[in-house]
């Protein structure tokens, strides 16, 4: 075997290794999946509770299904923009909810149909200042990304492209809850729509990491594979070079 031979197998091992490897992580990866959709099942199954017993539950409190009582803050709502529906370009309102004791919980009102996905009719979708809403519990965004941050401009001081609470805190002059209420009553709306779209429940699906990991073992039986039968020819070739009486020359 010469060294070309040796250093195309050691890549094709090599290959075959990577390959298994990043195939076992889309499967670790499916297991998580499969971890968090168990643990979101489970707390959108929980009954129903008080907002402020579900926040005292900590990080277990996101998914959770809750109720709050409270006055909207129209005057300091925000528009999450860049917001997408089947496809449509729009914007998510989120609008504070006074609660009894002065603070807030930020509220996912939904989704409305924006052009631009940034500029909206904030009036159009008012739904009365008193209002007793019901929904899930979401957490806010990761602070991680600086680059993707928040984003507001001239003409629309109030709009975010990300809800960082961080940032989105200092825009209101009392304190708001850790994490955002995504309101869902009156989500199986009929007929006009008087207010808007309800954000839907969380994705309970197990993704593509299944496909993939079956993706990354092919791969790797490719390279294994295609590896033996290189080998088995230049073997074959070898023989038929080698083959022959030793010492004769053709037609003596």
């Amino acid at each position: 075997m010469n060294r070309r031979t040796i250093a195309f197998v050691v890549f094709a091992i090599a290959l075959a290794a990577g390959c298994v490897r990043l195939g076992i992580w889309q499967l670790s990866r499916l297991d998580e999946r499969r971890a968090r959709n168990a643990a979101i099942s489970a707390r959108l199954a929980e009954p129903r509770a008080p907002l402020s017993a579900a926040l005292a539950d900590g990080a277990g409190a996101r998914y959770r299904q809750v109720q709050a009582a409270g006055r909207f803050d129209y005057e300091r709502e925000i528009v999450h923009t860049s917001r997408t529906r089947r496809g449509a370009p729009g914007v998510q309102i989120v609008t504070p909810l006074i609660l009894e004791g002065g603070s807030a919980v930020l509220v996912n009102r939904g989704w409305v149909y924006s052009p631009n996905g940034m500029t909206v009719d904030l009036q159009r979708w008012r739904e009365g200042d008193s209002a007793d809403v019901t929904g899930y519990l979401e957490a806010f965004a990761e602070p991680a990304d600086a680059g993707a941050g928040n984003v507001s401009t001239p003409s629309l001081p109030r709009g975010v492209r990300r809800l960082q609470r961080d940032s989105v805190a200092a825009l209101f002059p009392y304190s708001v809850a850790p994490f955002v209420l995504v309101r869902r009553d009156g989500a199986d709306q009929t007929g006009e729509v008087q207010h808007p779209f309800r954000v839907d429940l969380p994705a309970l699906d197990e993704g593509a990491h299944r496909g993939y990991a079956l993706q990354w073992f092919a791969f790797a039986f490719i390279a294994v594979a295609g590896t033996g039968a290189v080998l088995l020819r230049g073997q074959g070739g070898g023989d038929r070079r080698g083959g022959g009486p030793r010492g004769r020359r053709p037609g003596a």
